[in-house]
């Protein structure tokens, strides 16, 4: 097996060495012939190159993808853009496992022009290369339904579905429909109105779909001039009218700035193997578009290239691109006609600033779906994505969280909580009621707590977890390391302490703490972990305090046992009702020397010569 491996590797090495040095698309494919990853290069040898020559610079999916690779082909083409483009369509054609692919898990909706005869303009979700024009996808659907019935109520289009051939015209086969009478439609399936007269209609509804009003705004103007000045009243009141509903459409709309003119603005947010991207279309100064897209990353890639498939897929699905695109990082292919900016300042920042909001907004509301519908993934990614950020060897399948609580060094307590395949294993919990320390000191009470625990799993022979959390820095981090060492445990279970001032973590051995994006998968489950050790540890400490609050001042009374206590907690509940309890009865529960003891003990206390604290 060994030896078929060597083979193959320098096959390929062979065959990477005869490559053209030019521009062109790669595709890798396995031993059943199936295309597995499609890119492009500028340089095809060196790039080709790089998966050979450098792999433990390499991640471990792409490891496992270049293990599975048996040949190459490739195809030279003329330039980078051309590149990028066969690399697109191929994509989309073979579906390779490997690539970046659109999560289309929602159809959009889509503003359509029809083909055919005096066109329909409707809303559809299904994008159908039947030479119709799409305009969209719309990620809100109101907004597509008000756009068309802005159009409707400015244009008279008809809504039938009827085959208006000029042959079938010419028969008057059909009549005009009510449409017609109210006014809606011109009723081209008689003849009213003209093929020219029609497309003329299109090319303004193309204007206002794509933003651009202020033309159409000086074309119904200056017909509703005219038709003043020819004394046809009427006539002008429609085309004022018709200005008035453009007015309140657009007034609608974010304006952004009056200097701001036509720009197409592309973020990205990640996590894990996730890409959720937002673009937005500002036209004369207003967004009239914007759209989130989710990208599957199945190995490892530059945020460049990830950056340039999305751009490359919304110009796909939104005809041309603006002439500048606002970008937080430059894409790794360029765009014809498109110049792509990083804006430092202004209100182009405000702009970047606006859509990273909405690109990280659309992740969070996508990992909370994909958590409530897909637990057991979601919850994988996050294991996944810890063992990553902390660099361990292994997911962590199995870890414990500790946390300890105390008011002023009294009732000290601590807990453990136990997580198993990233969900609370609750029958593992554990708390803990400090023995050996005297006083306020986390640092030495998460000494105690975790030799404790962990002592009793080496007797037990009982799993020993694949991590270990401790709620605190570096002093309570220290201190539980002290106690793995002592059970020479210390390189058998990763360690991390996290701080509740900034959510930092802490790793043995490492000055620097390690500071994790606050809506990380990883640091949501380190943080929901140590949450749930604090409320555990606070119940219990709440239950002891509850309990210890009445025994621990009539425990100091000489003479009065713990049965008697037990008699009179039950009976009178707290100290106050004891005191105000009359003698008799007093006597009956404990005893005539019992009661004396009792009383004697009160006497004291209110002259100050006992200890009353708790």
């Amino acid at each position: 097996m060994e030896k078929q491996k060597d083979e193959r590797g320098e096959r390929l090495r062979e065959y990477v060495k005869i490559l053209p040095a030019e521009p062109g698309v790669y595709r890798f494919l396995d031993k059943e012939g199936n295309i597995i990853y499609i890119g492009k290069a500028k340089n095809l040898r060196n790039r080709v190159s790089q998966y050979f020559h450098s792999p433990l610079s390499q991640s471990p999916k792409t490891r496992v993808m270049v293990s599975k690779i048996e040949s190459i082909q490739h195809t030279v083409v003329e330039n980078e853009e051309d590149a990028f483009l066969l690399e697109n369509n191929l994509i989309k054609q073979f579906l390779p496992r490997y690539n970046v692919m659109l999560k289309d898990s929602k159809s959009y909706p889509w503003i359509c022009i029809k083909n055919e005869p005096f066109p329909r303009v409707m809303i559809t979700r299904k994008f159908v290369r039947d030479g119709s024009v799409y305009f969209g996808p719309y990620s809100s659907a109101y907004y597509a339904h008000s756009l068309v019935e802005l159009i409707s109520s400015l244009f008279y289009l008809r809504n039938c579905k009827l085959s208006l051939t000029q042959e079938n015209i010419k028969t008057k086969k059909w009549r005009p429909c009510l449409n017609y009478h109210i006014g809606k439609c011109k009723a081209p399936c008689a003849g009213k109105i003209s093929q020219e007269e029609y497309e003329e209609q299109l090319v303004n509804i193309k204007l206002i779909i794509r933003g651009e009003s202020s033309s159409i705004i000086k074309h119904f103007r200056e017909k509703m001039f005219k038709a003043a000045s020819d004394l046809r009243f009427e006539e002008a009141q429609k085309y004022k009218e018709k200005l008035e509903v453009i007015d309140r459409h657009y007034s609608k709309s974010l304006v952004v700035s009056q200097t701001i003119t036509n720009v197409d603005v592309f973020t990205l947010a990640f996590e894990n193997n996730l890409a959720f991207g937002n673009f937005i279309r500002v036209v004369n100064g207003s967004i009239i578009h914007s759209l989130n897209l989710e990208f599957r990353l199945a190995i490892e890639e530059d945020p460049a290239s990830v950056l340039s498939l999305f751009i490359a897929e919304i110009r796909s699905k939104s005809a041309p691109l603006s002439p500048e695109l606002i970008v937080p990082y430059l894409p790794d292919s360029g765009f014809a006609g498109c110049t792509p900016k990083i804006p430092l300042k202004g209100e182009k920042l405000k702009l970047l600033e606006l859509s990273l909001k909405n690109a990280n907004l659309f992740k969070s509301e996508r990992l909370k779906q994909e958590e409530m519908v897909r637990p057991l993934e979601n919850k994988k990614r996050a294991l996944e994505a810890l063992a990553r950020d902390l660099n361990l060897p292994r997911l962590p399948l199995h870890i414990e969280c500790f946390d300890n609580s105390n008011i002023q060094g009294k009732y000290a307590v601590a807990a453990c909580v136990v997580f198993k395949d990233g969900f609370p294993s609750k029958k593992d919990y554990r708390h803990f009621n400090i023995k050996k320390v005297a006083g306020a000191n986390d640092f030495a009470t998460m000494k105690e707590v975790v030799n404790r625990r962990y002592s009793r799993v080496l007797t037990e022979k009982s799993p020993l977890p694949d991590l270990v959390v401790v709620d605190g820095g570096k002093g309570q981090l220290n201190f539980a390391r002290e106690a793995l060492s002592e059970l020479d445990l210390e390189d058998k279970i990763f360690l991390v302490g996290i701080a509740k001032r900034m959510e930092e973590l802490f790793i043995p051995g490492d000055p620097d703490p390690l500071f994790l994006d606050k809506n990380s998968a990883s640091l949501r489950l380190i943080m929901q972990m140590r949450d749930e050790a604090h409320r555990f540890g606070i119940t219990h400490h709440r239950n002891l305090r509850s309990k210890g609050q009445l025994p621990s001042a009539l425990s100091g009374i000489k003479g009065i046992g713990t049965k008697s206590e037990q008699i009179l907690l039950s009976r009178y509940k707290s100290l106050a009702a004891i005191r105000k309890a009359p003698a008799e009865e007093i006597e009956k529960l404990i005893g005539k020397r019992g009661a004396s003891l009792l009383r004697l003990w009160f006497e004291q206390e209110s002259s100050g010569a006992t200890d009353t604290s708790l």
